[in-house]
């Protein structure tokens, strides 16, 4: 609600960053705690005690394992915040969800905003001071400031205290940062109000058709639809937030990078959701042992990881099985199928890749709008199963959204990124200025698309 609301943003962010740019270095940070505690104080205000109770007990444990230094008492502390920040998720993302399961009436427990994000990031710090990655943060009010920061606490990307630990105490601003940020704002705004959300309409469009009209070209776009738009959403808002970030002189990282152009499932992870891929390889594969103990030990290591990964985005058995999907296949790319893949021509790499995708994501949004059996309703259509190869319906839908689907391809691949950084190098003005004009253009679109239009989805705000 907040992200969509023009008038929230019209008077929220104009006084931040007056404020925090009026402000001396010392007191820029605590500029950034005030703003990002109204940002969530006015999105949940009932669970922004939640929030500070989480910042605070991280960061006295990180404290006292600090103090404690390599003893036996640091390690139960370890301990402590591992089980007290897993129970505290488990508790208010996965406890009514639990009780339904099995029967019993849910609490009715309401679910924090970014509680996954905000955790995760918390417990990161705890490890790291722990493993002598960084130092513990002697001030309380950077440390909240830090878990909490408005522009990626909600949904994401993850960012490690290690990442940001040295730009806590000190970092550079600059009018080149602030530029930067804007056009990857604007980018990433666009991404999300013009792609994802066109997508996301088509998509819903299809998914209805499929119950009762439903073709092998439908069910071919419903998925197709799906895929862009879940790609464009949480890359639209890992880049506002990287953007919003960069204006405040902080570099969070990468999110994604380019996940549709990989030629195996193996190569997608590596792209997709970077933060949190990179957070469960350092915090839990690695420690567990990693792939230095052996075949079945390395298997092992990978079962639990993507159980995790899929506990992670709810708990949903079709995120579980979701999980365990993309096990058996990085598990058997491991064994033998990446050696065929560096064999085969490019193409095939990259069509079985997509293909497992896909399936992928019909598995992922089986709770959704594709929940109560549709899901493998529409696995089947795409099969040809019980349906006809096209109806006039799809057939519109196609020929309507060819320009539209070419422009979203195209925006899956690293095509303008690549024409773009081509004409920074040879004629930098040139480049500056044609930047400088589109985001500029892409603002005002998008600001209109936003008073227009009551269509606004953000699917990552469910995890």
């Amino acid at each position: 609600i907040l992200v969509s609301s023009l008038e929230f943003w019209s008077h929220f962010l104009p006084l931040t960053l007056l404020a925090y740019f009026a402000a001396p270095f010392r007191g820029k940070g605590y500029v950034l705690l005030i703003a990002s505690l109204i940002f969530y104080g006015i999105a949940q205000p009932s669970l922004l005690p939640l929030l500070l109770f989480v910042c605070l007990l991280n960061y006295a444990l990180g404290f006292f394992i600090y103090t404690l230094g390599d003893g036996r008492g640091a390690n139960i502390l370890v301990g402590v915040a591992v089980i007290a920040n897993a129970g505290i998720l488990l508790a208010f993302k996965y406890l009514d969800p639990m009780l339904m399961l099995f029967g019993f009436e849910p609490l009715g427990i309401e679910l924090p905003v970014g509680i996954s994000f905000y955790i995760f990031q918390a417990l990161s710090y705890v490890l790291d001071v722990r493993r002598h990655v960084c130092e513990a943060q002697k001030n309380p009010f950077l440390f909240v400031a830090y878990v909490s920061l408005f522009p990626q606490l909600v949904a994401g990307p993850i960012v490690r205290y290690s990442d940001v630990a040295t730009e806590l105490k000190k970092r550079k601003h600059s009018l080149f940062k602030c530029v930067e940020g804007v056009r990857l704002f604007a980018v990433g705004l666009a991404k999300k109000l013009l792609l994802a959300n066109g997508a996301g309409e088509s998509y819903e469009r299809l998914a209805r058709y499929s119950e009762h009209n439903g073709t092998v070209l439908g069910a071919w776009l419903c998925i197709i639809f799906f895929s862009f738009q879940i790609y464009f959403d949480f890359s639209g808002y890992s880049d506002m937030a990287r953007g919003l970030g960069r204006i405040f002189a902080f570099e969070f990282p990468e999110n994604f990078r380019y996940p549709y152009v990989s030629r195996s499932i193996t190569e997608f992870w590596r792209r997709w959701h970077i933060t949190l891929s990179s957070w469960f390889r350092e915090y839990v594969y690695i420690p567990l042992g990693g792939n230095r103990r052996g075949i079945a030990r390395t298997y092992l290591n990978l079962l639990a990881v993507w159980l995790l990964t899929g506990i992670w985005h709810g708990a949903a058995v079709n995120f579980l099985l979701w999980g365990l999907y993309f096990f058996v296949i990085i598990a058997l790319e491991k064994t033998f199928i990446l050696k065929l893949i560096d064999r085969a021509p490019r193409f095939f790499g990259h069509a079985y890749a997509l293909m497992l995708i896909l399936i992928g994501w019909l598995i992922f949004e089986s709770n959704g709008t594709l929940g109560d059996g549709r899901a493998l309703l529409v696995f089947g259509q795409m099969l040809g199963v019980g349906c006809s190869l096209w109806s006039n319906d799809a057939l519109f839908e196609l020929l309507r959204n060819i320009p539209f689907l070419l422009i979203m391809a195209i925006g899956c691949t690293p095509f303008a990124f690549n024409v773009f950084a081509k004409l920074r190098l040879k004629r930098p003005l040139a480049f500056s200025a044609l930047a400088n004009a589109l985001s500029v253009f892409l603002l005002i679109i998008c600001t209109c698309y936003i008073v227009d239009s009551g269509y606004n989805p953000f699917l990552y705000f469910r995890f």
